[in-house]
């Protein structure tokens, strides 16, 4: 109950904390966003070439060779002789898939060749080379 004597206060509104609110909201969302990337390939030391281009076509099927040789399909390792029934389980019924072989740079041309190989037995299969600019 206020007494008729006391001054009137008027109302005020502390906007710093507000703006402290608002910033770690805005942070959380740009952090977050920062992780929805999504990446199918093992990490590998691609092979530069100066006419590199970024894939217009979303990548559904990865095909990684690691400098050792190991061949792994979207992250999981496989052999090179089960690839074409692997790929042609993965492309299903959609033409438009494409195949990104994601080799080192180090890894002997035969065993890519095998792979090119492998993937071209799968009717429909779009192939292409990953690389990187210099």
């Amino acid at each position: 109950m206020r007494l008729p004597d006391e001054p009137d206060i008027p109302a005020q509104i502390n906007i710093v904390p507000m703006i402290d609110v608002i910033f770690a909201i805005l942070t959380f969302f740009i952090m977050s966003t920062l992780f929805l990337t999504r990446q199918e390939g093992l990490p590998v030391n691609l092979p530069k070439a100066a006419t590199a281009q970024q894939s217009q076509i979303p990548t559904k099927i990865t095909v990684t060779v690691e400098q050792n040789g190991q061949v792994s399909l979207n992250k999981k390792p496989t052999t090179t002789e089960a690839l074409t029934e692997q790929i042609r389980l993965l492309m299903g019924t959609n033409p438009e898939s494409v195949v990104v072989i994601n080799a080192d740079a180090k890894v002997e041309h035969g065993n890519i060749v095998t792979v090119m190989d492998k993937v071209r037995q799968v009717k429909g299969a779009k192939l292409a080379i990953a690389t990187q600019k210099p």
